[in-house]
C-alpha cells in the first residue's frame, strides 16, 4: 500500500464529501449522500490506480467492477428518490440534532461517510495496484462478484415494480428473490465486498480483511438490515409475518407461518 497515494485519495473523499454537504444545505436534504456512496469508491479506485499506476489485468478488471457497480448503485437511489424529499432516516437524524444540524452534517454525515469509503476501499486500492499474474483467487472473487450483483440488481427491480402498482400500497413483497430473504440488496451488497477483498488477496492484500468486516458489520447491525426494520412493523403490520417466514439475511427456504 502507498501510504502517501492513500492520504491523497482520502482528501480527495473528503472533498467530494464537502462539496455534497454544501449542496445539501442549499437543499435542505442530506439524502444525496446515498447517491455519492458508491461513486466514493470509484472516485477512490480510479484515484489510487492513477497516482501509483495500474500494471495488471486484475487493476483494470477491478476498476471496471468497480465502475458497474457504482455507477448502477448511485444511478438507481437517485432514481428511487427523486422527487421523495429527505429520508426519514435522515429527518430523525436531524431531528436528534438541532439546533446547527445544518453545520453539523458536514461531520456527522458527509465527513464520517467519506472517513468510511476510504477505510472499506483499501482491498480495492491493494487490487487495483497489485501486479501479481491473476489466478483461481480472482476467478473466485469474480464469481461472488457476479452473485451479489445479480442479487443486488434483481432485488432492486423486483422491489421498484412491486412498488410502482398502487395496489400494492402497504403490502410486503414476499415473491422473486425477497421469498427467501428479507434483504437480498442487502445480501448481494455484502457478497459482491468479499469479492473484492479475494480480488485483494490475489494481489497480496490479506491483511485489508477489516475492511469487508466492517462492511459487513454496517449492513447487518448499523445502517442495514437493522436500521430499516427498526420501524417498519409499524408502518406495514404484514412485515411481522414476513419476519416469521422469512431469513432476514443469508437466502434460505421460507418457513411455515405456523
Amino acid at each position: 500500500m502507498d501510504w502517501r497515494a492513500s492520504g491523497i485519495v482520502l482528501a480527495l473523499l473528503v472533498g467530494l464529501a464537502l462539496a455534497a454537504w454544501a449542496v445539501s444545505v442549499v437543499r435542505r436534504d442530506v439524502s444525496l449522500v446515498d447517491s455519492l456512496w458508491s461513486l466514493m469508491f470509484l472516485a477512490a479506485t480510479g484515484a489510487y490506480g492513477w497516482l501509483v499506476g495500474i500494471e495488471s489485468p486484475r487493476g483494470w478488471l477491478v476498476l471496471a467492477l468497480v465502475a458497474a457497480w457504482a455507477l448502477r448503485l448511485s444511478a438507481h437511489i437517485t432514481l428511487r428518490n427523486h422527487g421523495e424529499g429527505e429520508d426519514r432516516r435522515y429527518q430523525a437524524i436531524r431531528a436528534n440534532n438541532e439546533p446547527g444540524f445544518w453545520w453539523k452534517s458536514a461531520y456527522i454525515v458527509f465527513g464520517l461517510q467519506a472517513l468510511l469509503a476510504w477505510f472499506i476501499a483499501f482491498p480495492l486500492l491493494m487490487a487495483v495496484a497489485g501486479d501479481a499474474p491473476l489466478g483461481w483467487l480472482d476467478a473466485a472473487g469474480v464469481a461472488l462478484w457476479c452473485l451479489g450483483m445479480g442479487f443486488e440488481v434483481v432485488g432492486d427491480a423486483q422491489l421498484a415494480r412491486f412498488g410502482a402498482r398502487p395496489e400494492n400500497a402497504g403490502k410486503v413483497l414476499d415473491t422473486g428473490l425477497w421469498r427467501y430473504t428479507r434483504h437480498p440488496n442487502y445480501f448481494g451488497e455484502f457478497t459482491l465486498w468479499w469479492g473484492y477483498f479475494l480480488l485483494a488477496v490475489a494481489a497480496g492484500g490479506a491483511w485489508t480483511v477489516a475492511s469487508p468486516l466492517l462492511m459487513s458489520f454496517l449492513l447487518l447491525r448499523v445502517s442495514g438490515v437493522t436500521l430499516l426494520e427498526k420501524d417498519i412493523g409499524e408502518r406495514r403490520p404484514a412485515y411481522a409475518d414476513y419476519i416469521r417466514r422469512t431469513n432476514a439475511f443469508f437466502p434460505g427456504p421460507p418457513r411455515s407461518a405456523a
